[in-house]
């Protein structure tokens, strides 16, 4: 019997980890979201400059 408590326990810490990593994952995702959707249009514009420097189309 305590050996199935340790087990259910040991998987339940195991499931808390996996939940916590994923909403480091989301909270990263969302964070490089809004550096691009703010930052957006000056990369691109720095892009097209150095495109055009180089001598493409």
């Amino acid at each position: 019997m305590l050996g199935l408590l340790q087990a259910w326990l040991w998987v339940r810490e195991k499931g808390q980890g996996l939940v916590e990593y994923a909403l480091i994952l989301v909270l990263i995702a969302i964070v490089v979201v809004g550096i691009l959707t703010l930052l957006g249009t000056q990369v691109s514009t720095v892009f097209s400059t150095i495109v055009s420097a180089l001598g493409g189309s």
